[in-house]
């Protein structure tokens, strides 16, 4: 009779000790943003949707007989599509399981725990970086009010706070999550130590400082996107009202303003994200995002634009803005050729992954994978402040 192999139960110690390394990595994002993590399947392109509660409605206090008839309510919920589902393989030859194992050597365990480690590490980079990527989605936008960002003070943080309380965003969960850039100048001033959060629950986990109503994370992920090559263009002689998305362009005017750009109008301080980009010519319409213009522009105006140079894409939103929904990877009707399988929950991010072993010729291959998608769910409740 063959011996009986070795099942994942065994491997789970080393498994969640490779969990607490990954979960000390560098991602601001994930534990930032509303997640709907469940242990169920999905497949790519199947449809996810997150129940939304709705604002809570307050009433006098008034002493009755019996409470009021309220409380009922209408919940909502997102969709979002599972638009990735990834692994990360980590295999073992008898050979060299022996050789490892032989006496003076370090263990085939020991390896295995920083290989499971870096498997995990780089699946939360991957959906770090797409949040990261949702940038181009967000509403509006404030640069440095100094040469840099954070130069300082901690004004930059209270400017975009600004812009998302102008929105409508809510103010009990804001976060801002930055890029290692902007947490350097942050650490570089001494009022930094006296608002460094000192819990380390899951909920201040990660957080680098708590000021001006944020939640400050940094993030090895925030982009830095190549921008449009815009030079010289007008906004056309067209009377525009606040909140006008669609703007057209005057005949003067060169290169291309694209998707992501941060705008600035001549006359007007704010800048607005650009949803739509186009070439800078006459007649070309550029679309900004929601809530649109803040100031209107008269007919005839014709004022300049300009776009923000190169610069990270640091990210100020309410959790409830963005959703990241993780489910583990599609099987198909009766199984594949896994003979063990279990899933683990990162207690400090909430993520889950599903961990398989795979038997082959003399050898034996692990699996670590997670399916997910991202979405915006509030434009208006998402901000970028510039690097």
């Amino acid at each position: 009779m063959p011996s009986t192999p070795n099942t994942l139960t065994n491997l789970i110690p080393t498994l969640y000790e490779a969990l607490d390394v990954v979960s000390r990595e560098l991602v601001g994002l994930i534990p930032s943003v509303t997640r709907d993590s469940q242990l169920a399947r999905a497949a790519i392109g199947q449809t996810v949707r997150s129940p939304v509660a709705p604002a809570a409605t307050a009433g006098d206090v008034a002493a009755n007989t019996t409470p009021p008839d309220d409380g009922q309510q209408t919940i909502g919920n997102i969709s979002l599509a599972i638009t990735k589902s990834r692994y990360t393989p980590v295999r073992w030859q008898g050979e060299e399981s022996m050789q490892m194992n032989s006496a003076g050597g370090i263990g085939v365990r020991t390896l295995m725990r920083d290989q499971f480690a870096q498997g995990m590490r780089t699946l939360c980079n991957e959906i770090e970086a797409d949040l990261a990527g949702l940038y181009l989605s967000a509403s509006r936008a404030v640069a440095p009010n100094d040469t840099s960002i954070f130069k300082t003070n901690l004004a930059d943080a209270a400017y975009i706070r600004k812009v998302l309380v102008d929105n409508g965003a809510p103010t009990s969960e804001l976060k801002l999550v930055v890029g290692t850039t902007e947490g350097a100048a942050l650490r570089s001033q001494a009022t930094i130590l006296t608002v460094v959060p000192s819990a380390q629950d899951m909920a201040t986990q990660g957080v680098l400082i708590n000021a001006a109503g944020f939640q400050i994370r940094e993030s090895a992920q925030i982009k830095e996107p190549a921008i449009g090559t815009e030079a010289n263009a007008t906004v056309d002689t067209s009377a525009y009202a606040v909140g006008d998305t669609s703007i057209k362009l005057a005949a003067i005017g060169t290169g291309t303003i694209v998707a992501g750009d941060l705008l600035l109008i001549a006359g007007d301080t704010n800048y607005y994200v650009v949803k739509t980009g186009a070439a800078a010519v006459s007649g070309a319409t550029i679309v900004i995002a929601e809530p649109g213009l803040r100031v209107a522009i008269a007919g005839s105006a014709s004022p300049a634009i300009s776009v923000y140079k190169k610069s990270n894409r640091n990210m100020a939103f309410a959790r409830s803005a963005i959703v990241l929904a993780t489910r583990m990877p599609a099987l198909p009707e009766g199984g594949d050729m896994g003979v063990d399988r279990t899933t683990i929950t990162d207690p400090r991010s909430g993520l889950s992954f599903e961990v398989s072993k795979y038997l082959q010729y003399r050898q034996v291959r692990y699996e670590i994978a997670v399916a997910w998608g991202v979405a915006v769910t509030k434009a208006e409740h998402l901000a970028i402040l510039a690097g």
